[in-house]
């Protein structure tokens, strides 16, 4: 090999096989991966195609947050010529030498590549700081389609609810779990982990659940102290009213009573009551006051006010955006709150 690259990397070993491990500075990502051909037919190459809408997102993230971005390995194969020589304490250390007439295949991190080459064009500074890649040997086109398979097919997504529990660069998410954990009977029948609860489940409510009602009622991801101040009350009031919820407390009714005969817990009411809390923060009324007119509302599962609103005509829970605004219209009803045209258009629909 008369030319060629040189990393200093890590030998590690899976299923028999050498990999090695190094760390390559941001600038040398656009050298080493260039943009490989899209036009190939999806069983000529090892790699989802690329989703150009996910760039700049990945890219803003990166600008956004220079003192505390975090990145997970690429992972590459060789395809060509390369040698490992190990380091004098024979420690697993070395250099791997990779001729410069090879070619680099990324098996996972495509998107982190593409963005990565993104954010380098806003802040060139970026360039000297670095990702680690995970280097295979390139064993051909069936090898690594089955490389990219492994790489996905047993990575477990996280839910929502956890990832809006841990984020604290979301300011509606910090508000979310501010307003959840402030608060007793929310903190205790909320699951902070999963985005859809089980049959038998503990809880009642998700955490992503109040945080897309939050969004609604907000308009956005970024608030203010002001804001966050307002989630917080405004749920505390909706405990406070929401006589259902209060039956549960003082065991006038069970979890499985309340899941099964009414539809206060359920996440159409939920998205509803965020459509309550949109108006009330536009028209800076008084929470308290205002969510005093909870009180009295028949939440049972067979009154006719939520027949082909909320539920359909066998009894099952109706689970869409017009079920969420007809649901919202009823509440707004009962609140004195007049309706939108869409709102009114979608009356006409029942």
């Amino acid at each position: 090999m008369e030319y060629t690259y040189k990393f200093p990397v890590v030998r590690g070993t899976q299923a028999g096989r050498e990999y090695y491990i190094a760390m390559v500075p941001l600038r040398m990502i656009s050298k080493l991966f260039p943009d490989e051909d899209e036009i190939l037919l999806p069983e000529y190459r090892a790699q989802r195609r690329l989703n150009k809408d996910r760039i700049p997102v990945i890219s803003k993230y990166i600008t956004e947050n220079r003192e505390s971005y975090v990145f997970s390995a690429l992972a590459a194969s060789i395809d060509g010529q390369y040698k490992f020589i190990e380091g004098a304490d024979k420690m697993g250390t070395g250099v791997l030498e990779v001729s410069m007439d090879s070619k680099f295949l990324i098996n996972d991190g495509q998107h982190r590549k593409a963005a990565i080459i993104d954010a380098l064009k806003e802040d060139s500074s970026l360039g000297n700081e670095t990702i680690s890649v995970v280097f295979f040997e390139d064993k051909g086109l069936n090898r690594s389609q089955q490389m990219f398979t492994d790489l996905n097919k047993h990575a477990l997504k996280t839910s929502n609810s956890i990832s809006e529990l841990y984020d604290s660069r979301d300011p509606l998410a910090v508000a979310t779990k501010n307003a959840i954990l402030q608060n007793s009977f929310l903190d205790e029948y909320t699951d902070k982990e999963k985005d859809n609860l089980g049959k038998y489940s503990s809880k009642l409510f998700t955490l992503n659940l109040f945080y897309k009602a939050n969004k609604r009622i907000v308009g956005r991801t970024k608030i203010t102290e002001y804001e966050e101040k307002f989630l917080v009350d405004f749920w505390a009031a909706v405990v406070k009213n929401m006589e259902p919820w209060n039956e549960l407390v003082n065991h006038e009714i069970s979890k499985k009573d309340l899941r099964e005969n009414y539809i206060a817990v359920q996440g159409v009411v939920i998205q509803a009551l965020g459509r309550i809390g949109e108006f009330i923060y536009q028209n800076e009324l008084k929470i308290s006051e205002e969510m005093k007119k909870l009180k009295g509302i028949n939440w049972k599962r067979n009154a006719q006010e939520w027949k082909n609103r909320t539920i359909r005509q066998d009894g099952r829970i109706i689970a869409n955006e017009t079920a969420i605004i007809l649901t919202g219209n009823k509440l707004k009803s009962r609140f004195g709150i007049p309706l939108s045209e869409e709102e009114k258009e979608k009356e006409k629909t029942i």
